[in-house]
This record gives C-alpha cells, sequence and structure tokens, in this order.
C-alpha cells in the first residue's frame, strides 16, 4: 500500500483518534505545516492529515507518468525485474516506464522486444568494454548495435529472460544503463577529441565523468519532470553539438584587461531542445571548471523543484525558463549555491576556434607529438559484433585501448603513431569500414525508424543508406553537407539542424497509405546555428532520392562562388526555395 495516498474521512478519523491515544503515552513525534518537529498531535493535524502532493503539484493533477513514478519508483523494481526474467515476461503497466529508469524499452509493437541503451560518460569507451557490448548483442541482442547521437550504443531485440543477465554483465564491464531513459539525465557528452585535440581550450572529459558520477550517486535525480540533457564542449576542432543540449557548457578563455584573473572558463548555455526549433543560448554566467558540476546539480534541482509535472508537452526546462525567464531562474539557482554566480560579457572572452565540418572522418595529428587521431565512417551508426570487436582490436593494437563515440553517429580512435597509420588503415578496411571523407556519405545521420521504434512513421535507417548511395552516384560535391532523418515529431537525429533534414511522416499515394518525409533546408549546430525550414510537406520516399538530387545540382549551379549550402539556403526565403526546386517536385 502507498502510505503516501491522500487519506479518506473515515481514515483521517481513526489516525486522529490513534494520535490521541499515543500522545497520552508521551511518543507522538509529528512535523507542522512549516516543517518543524512536534509532540503536539493537535499542532501536527494540519500537516500529517494534508493533501499529498510531489513538489507541491496534486497527485490528482499529475500526469500519468509522474502517478506511475508517485506509485513506485523506478529504481526499485529490481526484484520484479527478477521475476520477469524467470518467468521470460516483458514488463507491463506502469513497469513498461518503470523499466527505462534501468535502460531497457519495450518496444512493442515494432518489435517484441526489448532495446538496451547504455550510459557512457564522456563517450568515452575502453576496448574490453566494446568487446563486451558486441557479446551483449551477439548473445542476447539481434546481432547489431547501433552509435547513437549522444555518443551512445543502443542494443536491440533483447528478450525478456535476458533483460537481468544484460544488466548484470554491463555492470561487470564497469559501465551502467541506468537512469538512461524516463525522466532522468541522459548520457553526459564531451567533445570526442578531449585531452588530443590540438585546438583545444581545455580537456572536458573529467568534468563530464564526475557529472556522470554526481548524478549515478543521488537518487533524488531519478525523478526529474522530464529527460535532460548535459553536454561539455572543449572549444576543439569536432562538434558535440552541445547548443542542443538543456545546459550546455563551452570552454572559453578570458584573456589581460579584465576586471577577473586570466583563465579558462566555461560559459554556460540554457534551454537547447531543437525537436521543439530551440537552441540554448548563452546565459551570462562564467564559471571556473570547479564550480561547473556544482552548478548543474543546482540547475537540476530548481527545475526538479518547480517544472511542470501535469503537462509532458511542457515539462522540459526550456518551459520553466520561458515561464519565469533566464534572471529569475538563475536567482533560484544561486540560491543552492555557497558561492555567488559570476556574470561576466561573452563578447569579452576570446572567440571559439572554428570546427571542422566532418571533422569527425579522417586522420588528424595530435597535440601529442608523433599521434594521430582517426574518425572512422559508420553509416547511419550500425556495427555488428565482429565490427566491433576488430575496432578494440585495432583499438588496443594501434592505440591505447580507447574508442570515441560521436554524436555523428560514428567513432574515432586516438593516439595512432603515424608510422604505423597505413597498417592501421589497411586492418580498418579488413573490417569493412573506413576513414575516407565522403561529403554525402559521412554526413548522414538517422534515428531508429519504424524498424525499431512504435513512434516512427518510416524506415529511416534504411532510407537514409538509400538516399545517401543515390546522391553519392548522382551528384559530386566539393563541400561535405549534413543529411539528418528521424521517424517523428521528436527529432531524436536532429532532424532541424542538417543542411537536409528529413521528419517521417505517413503520406496518401492514390489513396494509399505511404512512408514518406517533410522536408525541411538550412540547419546547422555551432557556429553555423540554425533551425531549418519546411520546404517539401508530405513527400512520398520514392520521390525523394530524385527530388534532393536536383535540389543539390540546382544549388551547385545557381551559388556563388564558394558558397556553402547553408549559405545559399539561407539566402533564399522559404518560398523562394519552394520556386527555385519545383520543377524537382513530383506533382
Amino acid at each position: 500500500m502507498n502510505t503516501n495516498q491522500e487519506f479518506s474521512p473515515v481514515q483521517k478519523q481513526y489516525l486522529q483518534g490513534f494520535f490521541t491515544g499515543v500522545s497520552q503515552r508521551g511518543f507522538f513525534v509529528g512535523q507542522t505545516a512549516n516543517g518543524q518537529f512536534t509532540n503536539d498531535p493537535g499542532a501536527a493535524e494540519g500537516s500529517n492529515l494534508a493533501e499529498a502532493t510531489v513538489f507541491g503539484t496534486p497527485i490528482d493533477e499529475l500526469s500519468k507518468e509522474e502517478k506511475i513514478k508517485y506509485d513506485q519508483h523506478g529504481l526499485d523494481i529490481w526484484d520484479t525485474m527478477l521475476d520477469n526474467a524467470a518467468k521470460d515476461k516483458f514488463p507491463e503497466g506502469g513497469d513498461v516506464f518503470r523499466y527505462k529508469f534501468h535502460g531497457l524499452f519495450y518496444v512493442t509493437p515494432a518489435q517484441d522486444s526489448l532495446m538496451l541503451r547504455c550510459r557512457i560518460p564522456g563517450c568515452v569507451l575502453q576496448a574490453h568494454q566494446m568487446v563486451g557490448l558486441a557479446e551483449i548483442a551477439e548473445d542476447w541482442g539481434g546481432n547489431y548495435a547501433h552509435v547513437t547521437t549522444r555518443g551512445n550504443f543502443q542494443i536491440r531485440e533483447i528478450q525478456a529472460k535476458d533483460s537481468v543477465s544484460v544488466i548484470v554483465k554491463m555492470r561487470e564491464l564497469g559501465l551502467t544503463a541506468q537512469g538512461s531513459g524516463a525522466d532522468n539525465v541522459r548520457n553526459i557528452t564531451a567533445s570526442p577529441t578531449s585531452g588530443f585535440d590540438p585546438l583545444e581550450v581545455i580537456d572536458v572529459l573529467p568534468l563530464a565523468k564526475a557529472m556522470h558520477h554526481y548524478i549515478l550517486n543521488n537518487r533524488d535525480l531519478y525523478d526529474l519532470p522530464r529527460k535532460f540533457n548535459i553536454a561539455f564542449d572543449n572549444g576543439g576542432a569536432v562538434s558535440v553539438c552541445a547548443d542542443t543540449n538543456d545546459i550546455a557548457f563551452y570552454a572559453v578563455r578570458v584573456g589581460e584587461g579584465h576586471d577577473i584573473e586570466p583563465s579558462v572558463y566555461f560559459r554556460v548555455q540554457l534551454c537547447g531542445i531543437t525537436g521543439h526549433k530551440q537552441f540554448a543560448t548563452d546565459c551570462g554566467l562564467l564559471l571556473k571548471p570547479d564550480e561547473c558540476v556544482t552548478v548543474a546539480a543546482a540547475m537540476l534541482r530548481v527545475f526538479q523543484e518547480n517544472g511542470d509535472r501535469t503537462n509532458r508537452k511542457k515539462a522540459r526546462l526550456k518551459y520553466l525558463v520561458d515561464k519565469w525567464g533566464v534572471e529569475k531562474y538563475l536567482e533560484e539557482v544561486g540560491k543552492k549555491l555557497a558561492f555567488d554566480l559570476r556574470y561576466f560579457a561573452l563578447q569579452s572572452c576570446e572567440p571559439r576556434q572554428p570546427i571542422t565540418r566532418h571533422g569527425y572522418i579522417g586522420v588528424y595529428p595530435q597535440k601529442q607529438a608523433g599521434l594521430n587521431y582517426v574518425g572512422v565512417t559508420c553509416p547511419v551508426g550500425h556495427m555488428t559484433p565482429d565490427q566491433m570487436k576488430g575496432v578494440a582490436r585495432l583499438a588496443n593494437k594501434y592505440g591505447q585501448g580507447e574508442i570515441r563515440l560521436t554524436a555523428w553517429q560514428n567513432f574515432i580512435i586516438p593516439h595512432i603513431a603515424t608510422a604505423e597509420l597505413d597498417a592501421f588503415k589497411a586492418e580498418l578496411k579488413e573490417l569493412g569500414m573506413g576513414c575516407e571523407h565522403d561529403h554525402i556519405m559521412n554526413g548522414l545521420v538517422a534515428c531508429t525508424g519504424n524498424a525499431g521504434c512504435k513512434f516512427a512513421a518510416a524506415g529511416t535507417k534504411a532510407h537514409s543508406l538509400k538516399l545517401g548511395e543515390h546522391l553519392k552516384q548522382t551528384v559530386e560535391l566539393d563541400q561535405p553537407i549534413n543529411i539528418h532523418l528521424t521517424g517523428c515529431p521528436n527529432s531524436c537525429a536532429q532532424h532541424y539542424v542538417g543542411d537536409i533534414g528529413l521528419q517521417g511522416v505517413k503520406v496518401k499515394v492514390d489513396g494509399e497509405s505511404v512512408e514518406g518525409y517533410h522536408i525541411v533546408l538550412g540547419g546547422g549546430v555551432d557556429d553555423e546555428q540554425g533551425i531549418a525550414e519546411e520546404v517539401f510537406p508530405s513527400v512520398p520516399f520514392n520521390d525523394i532520392p530524385p527530388l534532393l538530387e536536383g535540389v543539390l545540382k540546382t544549388y551547385l549551379e545557381k551559388r556563388e562562388s564558394g558558397e556553402s549550402f547553408i549559405q545559399f539556403t539561407r539566402r533564399h526565403s522559404t518560398e523562394q526555395l519552394k520556386e527555385l526546386f519545383s520543377s524537382h517536385v513530383v506533382h
């Protein structure tokens, strides 16, 4: 029985009599309305019998998911999971949501199985961990794994009987899946070149890992109003898409001539949620490195205590800040800190180094002399167990046993000696993988799609590869572009930040419903930040390869000298783009 539920009138009458009897023996302890302890049942009557709430929201006003958490916390179902595994039984009812607290998603009807979402702090894997994940995929999964847009791994087609074995093996590998789903802080991302990027301001991995372990060891942070994303950007050459996060910490330098000590600091951006067409924006704060995790902890608590728990569509940080304003939000954050927040003008910081387009693919020198990092192509994040084991072997043989996953659904192997690059690339080719630049294929990003997600309206991964191969054969680009395919409005593949973005929808063709997409153009992140605009609504997928072929050829024909696709599309209004590309639309 949940003792926090509101008492009935009969129960209240009984309890009042009970407490009166207890008080006569002198043992009663209660609390007053303002939280003080008392031994007087009369003084405690109003608070002990008051209506139960969750951070001030009455129980009967909570959303469905909040009521599920109120009935039983997601971390408290281990015995249920053991029992279900023994009976080869998938979760039911509210437990479907609670399983997500352990990184397991019951994805029926797309697949009658569980999906495991890992938690990989800072997106860094050791070789033995990569081998262990490969074994999970082949022993208990569907014999494949996917790199996600949070520098993470997902493994699908896990049966109910194997669910606990998967979680136990994760822990034995030194990994966890705890909090990788539901209303928790998701995988903490960091620039994938941290520690060896010649352009970086500071190595942010220690901060990302500290944030990861702080979350794991504070149970209250597993009860947020909705999911929460945090990223750390080292100021280097490879993007981690930090400005798409609820909180983004950007490393910057402050030079001489200001009223603060010249040093390395962090800017703080708030409220990135590109599925809702919004990037994180600078809030004016300047933090020392050792202040970042502390401030994040305070920011999380303010969101936890004040975020909307009645409407899931309004339960992200953005909507609390929209309601309050940044100034009030930071004021409440400051109340939770034992030090003063520091405000400093963004323009007084040294400018950020430029980000290399598709810099997550190819060979690049490290700041450590004689060593290189190699970004490996991994189309739409798909890897087989054999490839995963092979990559781990190469990381041990040629590097230092480390693999860095990226937000672009591929991976980087660092610390490879220049003299061994040719041998490394030859063995990489034997795995069916490479590190060669391809302006189209290297920029493909796709969510799971309807092959594994009940929300998706289209087969994004298969469509992405088919589209990429068509464009590769028909269009010769001299600049890299990004094409993002996402299956539904949740925008897991962040279609609004692609040069070309596709959102899956059902389209009617001759009275029959087929898979199609809304097409948006002109998105970007970081120094190319912008939300793409819809140009082609409801296009059947079969019409999309020739349509986008025509779009890219028109761009090449009509662009100004050296103009990128983003610059070209943003130079024209949406109506002008529709007119410009109209001849390629199938009517």
